[in-house]
């Protein structure tokens, strides 16, 4: 009560309209954050995001912790995956949203989603005429791959998936953010995989890769040990909007079935090139 005796909601009670939707499956970890809330031990969230990470997804988490968390200053920090996961274990930021894979076991990863890696190309390539790629027809093409070193992980791994669909790449230009990417893929040094949905250059163009499953899969992280309470409760809400962002685009499509993979189309026969992570 103010001072003219108008009424104004607490800070814990302002996150409560925002927690209470998780009530009571998760009771003990609401009384957590509202209890830390009151006391004032949550006044800032460093929180980071992979470079390759979409941007509307962490526009998304900033806005939905300060739903929950209205004084909560946000400081972001944008990295590479490794780097951030580093960052964490050292206490030098709070969580993160990454994509996958990271190999670190003091962190918690909980998987946000899937979407499907494709071939970025020039649009007055041959192979932008065809509506979808076979991998046969990347041999000689993949000219452009994320600096091995910035994500040594998701290197291995993206240079296995390649191995086991019989595409070999010899020499090759690296890039250290997917606007790098696009620059060179639109210069002519070859084609790229990027994520599906990335914002494109109007030069550039993307096409699906038949008889694969191939995924960037994106997650938060954050310490096993030092979780800030208001940190399950923003997982649990990305979750939910991600949930409801898919029905609106299909109420029939389930992320990750062989209806979003394809377009809806039928879902061809997996050849050995088959992964995801």
């Amino acid at each position: 009560r103010l001072r003219d005796n108008r009424i104004k909601r607490t800070k814990s009670g302002t996150a409560c309209i925002a927690i209470v939707r998780d009530l009571p499956e998760h009771r003990d970890e609401a009384i957590s954050a509202m209890q830390a809330i009151e006391s004032r031990e949550i006044n800032t969230l460093r929180l980071g995001s992979g470079t390759f990470v979409d941007k509307e997804l962490f526009r998304a988490a900033c806005e939905f912790h300060r739903e929950i968390l209205p004084s909560c200053v946000i400081k972001p920090e944008h990295a590479d995956s490794s780097d951030l996961a580093n960052e964490i274990v050292s206490g030098k930021i709070h969580a993160a949203l990454v994509t996958l894979p990271v190999n670190e076991s003091d962190l918690r990863v909980e998987e946000l989603r899937r979407d499907r890696l494709v071939v970025c190309l020039r649009a007055d390539h041959p192979l932008a005429g065809k509506p979808f790629v076979r991998p046969a027809e990347l041999i000689g093409n993949i000219g452009v791959l994320y600096h091995p070193e910035r994500h040594p992980e998701a290197h291995a791994q993206m240079m296995e998936r390649l191995r086991r669909a019989g595409i070999r790449v010899g020499e090759f230009s690296s890039a250290s953010h997917p606007t790098e990417m696009q620059h060179l893929v639109k210069e002519g040094f070859g084609s790229a995989l990027i994520r599906e949905g990335t914002e494109l250059d109007p030069d550039l163009t993307t096409r699906p890769i038949f008889g694969v499953d191939w995924t960037v899969d994106t997650a938060f992280i954050y310490h096993r040990e030092r979780i800030p309470p208001t940190i399950p409760i923003l997982v649990r809400h990305l979750r939910r909007h991600l949930a409801i962002s898919l029905k609106e685009k299909d109420p029939t499509e389930m992320h990750g079935s062989p209806k979003s993979r394809n377009g809806g189309r039928k879902k061809p026969a997996q050849s050995d090139g088959k992964d995801s992570a």
